[in-house]
């Protein structure tokens, strides 16, 4: 079942069969060690099958309306006294901590605004033996399939939901005697369709059951791409235990998180935008259309801070000396590559004057913002909405922290505290309600990749099997990560929008089209379509869907109108400063070595970084530059300060050159500014120069060498951790 895709022929799978089965919420319980560069530990997932989601459009709201006040009037379920012995069935090689005890008693630390506290592989699937279909069909049975890649999974069991106190209100029976998997199933469906304003005890629910002991191991085997687990007899994914959990620990060359160093040099670990998103750091169902929620407990040395999308404000506990416990969650039902989490030994950055809740304030809506910022029915799914929230609506500024290494306070004190209070009052004039209602700020180290995730524009990307897997063009293709362009194209096409229209028309859209699609996944033709819609026709001119899509979505290459606009910022003053500034350097290096006179010295232009840009690439195309003028070009523009951009580009120039006073410049970078997947990309380079240069490049230990065969020494290029293959 396991077939070796080729990265430059195949695409990213996604193989989850989402359109039998979905994961509507994740229970996560992780130790992080970064010793071993592992997190480990368990993820219940709770599922419902599509025979009942697939009816859940129109009349789902009605069913949930009629069943909320019922499914209130259950409360707080009872203490969850789960018998440690009878959970602990895992195997003994594995050593986690006793279930925890959820409390009826227990201090509800939420506020008004929902902030809490915590207190406390490759082929279609179609070709396995197992039939992945919802029908009966013989003797088969029904295959649960997950994304997942670099995950060691040790152990699948169903959950036994029944066996936690007070489970019995979901099944409208005074006492469970006879307990069968309809019946767990049936406690399952009760639970994930609570009504929004149950939020807070259905994640209690969810926490007691995810404690439950286990009731059955469940088979499960597993490629490069994907995990399979089945249940003998269970032929249907009605019949499916509805309620599972994983025992797994990820890899240290998982490529969903980046384990490396901080800007204090101390260790961290955060997820990135990866193309495979986050199946490297837990089992999940990739498909955007697998919409679910989640809730997370992170365990960590007591020095380390753990952040995550959450939409609370954690604090860490400490279960034991010496470690800390984080808890978040989400109620708003979200893709699972949506999931981060950061760890390191950050500082909480706080102004010394007043702090970030002082400043969340609220204000009178315009006339043309009431129009869009009043409390209505949602088209999105059941969750607890902030725009159904009046007081929401009018909050400028929403509590916020900012994290990072204590050696950068003194920047975050001067410039970032007090620039994210105006960003997020802009955000809330131009978009309206904020929907989430808190923000965490980390200053991750500069190696950070941010292109963006690799997320297919609709559900059928390329093709779809009868298993419900798609796939993401070009995902697997490290020379073509940066053709994952709906981010960068997508950029300039609302910047050419907003420019085309005029500011005020484009904003007015916006703030209407999020109010009218928040919570809710849509396409591209629907935001084209509803903007077409709004807009005065003399404004229109002669935009349409198709050909917007035919110029932006479905031609490759530089869309022509960037194209126009590109010949004319070719001759902006910028532009030609930056020419000007190519001459005197290329003549510089003509200049012979010794002159009988002093010439006088050549005065440069300061340049911004753009420009740098844009210098140094045109002087790459120069067949030799001089060490000479190398080392006056890196004193002129000091450009071992300058950003990423601009030192990637000098440290093609200092080896296509062999300028070897600054091959430091160029370990630096390696080690400080590229992550794997663009450091792979940049010695690819590094490797092209040397055949280019009759150089050699050696690789080992960990170690790059760069030498002449001629040359009786080597010289040191760089110490990395090198990935598995690099030889």
């Amino acid at each position: 079942m396991d077939i070796q895709l080729d990265p430059a022929r195949d695409d990213l799978p996604l193989m989850a069969n989402t359109s039998h089965i979905l994961v509507k919420h994740y229970v996560l319980d992780l130790d992080v060690d970064f010793e071993s560069q592992v997190m480990e530990g368990t993820i219940v997932l709770f599922l419902e099958d599509g025979n009942r989601f697939k009816k859940q459009n129109s009349s789902i709201e009605e069913a949930c309306q009629s069943e909320s006040n019922k499914a209130c009037k259950f409360g707080m379920p009872e203490p969850c006294h789960v018998s440690v012995t009878n959970a602990r069935t895992f195997s003994s090689e594995m050593e986690y901590n006793d279930f925890a005890i959820c409390s009826k008693g227990e201090k509800d630390t939420s506020d008004k605004d929902g902030n809490h506290d915590n207190q406390e592989h490759a082929s279609g699937i179609s070709s396995s033996k197992y039939c992945c279909d919802t029908g009966n069909h013989g003797n088969e049975d029904f295959l649960l399939v997950l994304d997942c890649c670099d995950l060691s999974v040790l152990k699948v069991e169903e959950v036994d939901v029944a066996a936690v106190p007070g489970m019995e209100k979901f099944t409208r029976s005074p006492k469970l005697t006879v307990v069968s998997e309809e019946l767990r199933n049936q406690i399952v469906r009760e639970l994930v369709t609570l009504p929004a304003d149950c939020w807070r005890e259905q994640l209690d629910y969810y926490a007691c059951c995810s404690q439950a002991p286990g009731c059955g191991e469940l088979l499960f085997d597993t490629d490069r791409w994907s995990l399979q687990i089945r249940k003998t007899g269970a032929q249907t994914a009605t019949d499916f235990p509805h309620a599972i959990r994983i025992w797994y620990k990820t890899k240290p060359e998982g490529r969903s998180v980046t384990w490396t160093s901080d800007q204090s040099d101390r260790p961290c670990v955060y997820t990135v935008g990866s193309p495979i998103n986050n199946r490297a750091l837990f089992p999940c169902q990739e498909p955007p259309v697998a919409m679910s929620t989640w809730q997370a407990t992170v365990r960590a040395a007591a020095s380390f801070v753990v952040l995550m999308s959450g939409e609370n404000s954690a604090k860490p506990t400490q279960p034991w000396e010496g470690c800390s416990s984080w808890y978040y969650y989400v109620t708003m039902p979200m893709p699972a590559s949506t999931f981060t989490i950061a760890v390191g030994c950050w500082t909480e950055m706080k102004l010394e004057t007043c702090s970030s809740n002082d400043l969340a304030t609220e204000r009178p809506l315009s006339p043309s913002e009431a129009d869009f910022r009043h409390v209505g029915v949602c088209s999105h799914m059941e969750y607890p909405c902030r725009f159904q929230n009046a007081s929401a609506a009018t909050q400028e500024i929403i509590p916020f922290r900012v994290f990072a290494p204590v050696c950068l306070k003194g920047a975050c004190q001067e410039t970032l505290l007090r620039l994210i209070p105006p960003c997020l009052s802009a955000a809330h004039s131009v978009l309206g309600t904020h929907p989430f209602s808190r923000l965490d700020v980390l200053i991750v180290p500069a190696s950070f990749p941010s292109l963006g995730m690799a997320r297919p524009s609709k559900d059928k990307t390329g093709h779809t099997s009868d298993s419900g897997a798609s796939v993401i063009k070009h995902g697997l293709n490290p020379e073509k990560i940066f053709l994952q362009v709906h981010y960068l194209k997508g950029y300039f096409l609302l910047r050419f929008l907003a420019k085309r229209l005029g500011d005020e028309t484009y904003f007015s859209f916006l703030r209407k089209f999020v109010h009218t699609f928040h919570g809710q996944l849509i396409l591209s033709q629907d935001f084209l379509q509803m903007l077409l819609e709004n807009i005065p026709e003399e404004k229109r001119l002669e935009l349409s869907v198709e050909n917007i899509y035919q110029d932006w979505l479905e031609s490759s290459g530089i869309p022509k109108p960037l194209q126009r606009e590109r010949r004319a910022g070719a001759e902006c003053g910028l532009a030609r400063q930056v020419r000007a500034e190519v001459t005197k350097w290329i003549q510089v290096n003509r200049r012979p070595r010794k002159r009988k006179r002093r010439a006088k010295a050549e005065a440069f232009a300061k340049l911004l970084p753009d420009q740098l840009v844009l210098l140094l690439e045109h002087l790459l195309e120069q067949k030799t530059l001089s060490p000479r003028t190398l080392q006056s070009l890196q004193r002129t523009y000091h450009l071992h300060d300058q950003d990423a951009e601009v030192r990637h580009r000098w440290c093609e120039l200092i080896v296509k050159h062999k300028f070897t006073k600054a091959y430091n410049s160029v370990q630096s970078f390696l080690r400080e500014d590229q992550e794997r997947s663009q450091r792979d990309s940049f010695i690819h380079l590094l490797l092209a120069w040397g055949t280019r240069l009759a150089l050699t490049l050696d690789i080992k230990g960990g170690i790059m060498w760069l030498r002449k065969p001629s040359a009786r020494s080597t010289v040191h290029i760089s110490v990395l951790p090198f990935p598995r293959g690099w030889s």
